[in-house]
């Protein structure tokens, strides 16, 4: 008779549909997860992102006991916990001696580099298995981006739509006769936009305990632990889901863009998190938002515009992340290199939208898209912070964050930090669109309709000095030539003006006094 396979399951891998899982002998085979600090800190998480986290591996551990597997399951403060996965997995395979030990691939790249690594020190053998909850593998999105000039979403989008048969019809041309409705999605808020009533799940007996554990062990930790309203089991998760599809989908386009004061959600899913540790499945979620434009429930522009989230954005970003790691890390084609400064964690700046942004992430470990890219990222971008840093703060402080999906946002999109690969302009933006897009700007210590002076709004002068030094990289977009001609229209003069103020931005940041 073999001997047991040591399964091992990662803490953003909680789903029954893996082949780690199918493949079980549940008279044999033992499961093991494990709460290591070394997972838990290796940047400083929002503790309501490590208590998410734990609580649902904890629920996750129980419900494969129910359903009659082995469960080796290392909790925190557990005697003889080595606090590293590597440690766990060693102890437990000289404690079971088992014929070999598996592992789903990791979504971060350190994780598959150090499981590579611990083959050298097993007794057993190692199998790395795929990740199979993700559409597109590896070898599927290389041969696509294989000879492209230009790695373009859309294009991969449209791919997708085609190989799952969503929102496509029968004569293999998109429903509406578009691919994408993004251009209907761009509504500024209305008087009185709101979010409607959100779902706070029941704390039962486990995710008590593992609030009281991250109370204690992480009480310098980054953010604001309660009011704590994550599901943590895959049927609390689903009714998250049937919410966003019942009550949220059908506004879901037209505001995506929008930003309101005291409205962390407005009409965003809250699934990303559900979805990224394995509890809801990406083709799942895409089938209920087809099903919703389809019966008349949500329109087009909604139904389109999440689905391009899920099935295009979070395959095609990991696609690239993993095609391009580990130097894709490194990059920073902008030579951007200031310290990030200390109001991304303490939410302590004069900046009204800056403050309003911060202070979302800081009590829900959650800022919608709009907010990560055209105000946090925005600010990191026109001032030059240093892309890594930025970097480790966007992976730190958000539930959904993982290195794979995060990381190419951050260099990407938000800070052109690959030089392009991803985006092909740089979301630039100066007061003007903030002021659009949300009601920050009101009461907002600075005016954004003022470029120049001590109420100058620090997006406008920081905007045009961004243009005009990085003036030999962007001129020749094709995307952005009226910002040249209207720079150029300004004359010396003022040109010189904005980017003094620029540069007084830069020291006032420097500072702390922005």
């Amino acid at each position: 008779m073999a001997g047991p396979v040591l399964r091992v399951i990662l803490g953003d891998q909680l789903s029954t549909r893996l082949d780690i899982v199918d493949g079980a002998d549940k008279a044999n085979d033992v499961f093991l997860l494990a709460e290591v600090m070394a997972e838990a800190s290796y940047v400083r998480h929002h503790v309501k992102k490590i208590a998410f986290l734990f609580s649902a591996m904890r629920h996750y551990a129980q419900a494969l006991r129910s359903a009659g597997y082995t469960v080796r399951y290392v909790a925190l403060e557990d005697d003889g916990n080595t606090q590293s996965l590597d440690g766990e997995i060693l102890r437990a395979v000289d404690a079971l001696a088992p014929d070999r030990v598996a592992v789903t691939e990791p979504g971060e790249w350190r994780l598959r580099e150090g499981f590579e690594a611990l083959r050298l020190a097993l007794p057993a053998p190692l199998d790395i298995l795929p990740d199979t909850r993700f559409l597109c593998s590896h070898a599927e999105f290389d041969a696509w981006a294989e000879d492209r000039r230009e790695l373009r979403m859309e294009f991969f989008y449209r791919d997708m739509r085609r190989r799952y048969d969503i929102l496509m019809q029968p004569d293999g041309k998109p429903v509406g006769g578009r691919w994408n409705f993004d251009a209907e999605n761009r509504k500024p808020p209305k008087a009185g936009l709101d979010s409607p009533p959100r779902l706070s799940f029941r704390k039962d007996a486990i995710t008590l305990d593992v609030l009281d554990l991250v109370r204690r062990r992480f009480p310098d930790g980054y953010g604001r632990l309660e009011p704590f309203h994550f599901a943590v089991t895959r049927r609390q998760a689903l009714r998250e889901l049937d919410h966003f599809i019942a009550h949220i989908l059908p506004g879901f386009g037209d505001y995506q863009d929008a930003m309101v004061s005291g409205e962390p959600y407005l009409r965003h899913s809250l699934l990303a998190a559900y979805i990224n540790a394995g509890l809801l499945y990406p083709l799942e979620v895409c089938h209920r938002a087809e099903a919703a434009f389809r019966d008349g429930h949500a329109p087009l522009n909604a139904a389109e515009g999440f689905i391009r989230q899920i099935l295009g954005w979070r395959e095609y970003v990991r696609g690239v992340y993993w095609r391009f790691m580990p130097d894709y890390a490194e990059r920073n084609a902008l030579d951007a290199h200031e310290p990030l400064p200390w109001f991304y964690w303490s939410g302590e700046t004069r900046m009204a939208c800056m403050r309003e942004a911060l202070s979302h992430t800081y009590d829900h470990a959650y800022s919608h898209h709009i907010q990560r890219l055209m105000i946090t990222g925005n600010f990191a971008l026109l001032a030059g912070l240093d892309p890594k840093a930025v970097h480790e703060w966007y992976l730190a402080v958000y539930a959904d964050a993982y290195e794979w999906v995060e990381l190419p946002n951050t260099m990407g999109m938000a800070l052109h930090a690959d030089g392009g690969l991803l985006a092909s302009k740089p979301y630039a933006a100066s007061g003007a669109y903030i002021r659009r897009m949300s009601d920050f700007c009101q009461g907002c210590a600075y005016d954004p309709t003022i470029a120049v002076g001590d109420r100058a709004c620090p997006f406008n002068a920081l905007y045009w000095d961004f243009m005009a030094r990085h003036r030999d990289r962007f001129s020749r977009n094709a995307r952005m030539p009226y910002v040249y001609a209207n720079w150029d229209r300004m004359g010396a003069d003022r040109q010189a003006a904005l980017r003094d103020q620029a540069q007084a931005h830069v020291v006032a940041l420097r500072e702390g006094r922005l």
